[in-house]
């Protein structure tokens, strides 16, 4: 279950026209095969029934649903894996509670930030923010291209290869150079759902980075 295929990474959000069951369904019409539900501020038992039907969709289409920070949850409901921020549980405590079969990624702002999760067993890195984003809030530095080809330098002159996925305000244009920086994925929400035909958009985001 451990594999981490995907390189275009689709973050659950709402807006007044888009429920979170609704940003996820499009996403996967638009061929994204990633799925983080992402519902900071809700409890655990408001999360519970967007989740079984968010995993319903995901195995419909063949695709990775991973659910950020509940742990417990995610052993729950035998999700794919689960997502931690720098302020949830740590990376090595959740290997314990999970064991080896799950996906776990951590949130990464510095070159330490994935030295640490590299070393705690995380199975892929989100990094940012690329730049400032409404969709987050406590947003770590913004890191920019500068600071992705920084961390990538210093993450070969470590010998440490894991997956790295760039996140954080990021847009269709953005993405050719992101991805220049040896960045091996991209994560994206709100860009995709401000677009005119959230499915289309998302063909077309996929496309980018399946370099088609």
């Amino acid at each position: 279950m451990r594999g981490v295929r995907a390189m275009l990474q689709f973050i659950s959000h709402y807006t007044d026209k888009y429920s979170y069951l609704d940003s996820i369904r499009l996403a996967l019409q638009g061929g994204c095969r990633w799925i983080q539900l992402r519902m900071k501020d809700a409890t655990d038992d408001e999360v519970r029934p967007v989740a079984i039907e968010a995993q319903k969709l995901c195995k419909q289409y063949g695709a990775t649903f991973i659910i950020d920070d509940r742990v417990a949850l995610v052993k729950e409901l035998q999700a794919d894996g689960v997502h931690l921020g720098k302020n949830d549980m740590p990376i090595s405590e959740a290997r314990r509670q999970l064991g080896p079969d799950y996906i776990i990624g951590g949130t990464a702002n510095t070159i330490w930030d994935v030295k640490a999760h590299y070393a705690a067993g995380a199975d892929y890195i989100g990094c940012g923010p690329f730049r400032f984003t409404t969709t987050k809030q406590k947003l770590s530095p913004v890191l920019g291209l500068d600071g992705y080809r920084r961390i990538i330098i210093e993450m070969r002159a470590a010998h440490i290869d894991i997956p790295i996925v760039a996140i954080g305000g990021i847009t269709k244009d953005d993405i050719p150079a992101i991805l220049a920086t040896g960045i091996t994925g991209i994560a994206l929400s709100g860009t995709v759902l401000r677009a005119a035909n959230p499915i289309d958009e998302m063909k077309h985001l996929t496309n980018i980075v399946n370099h088609e």
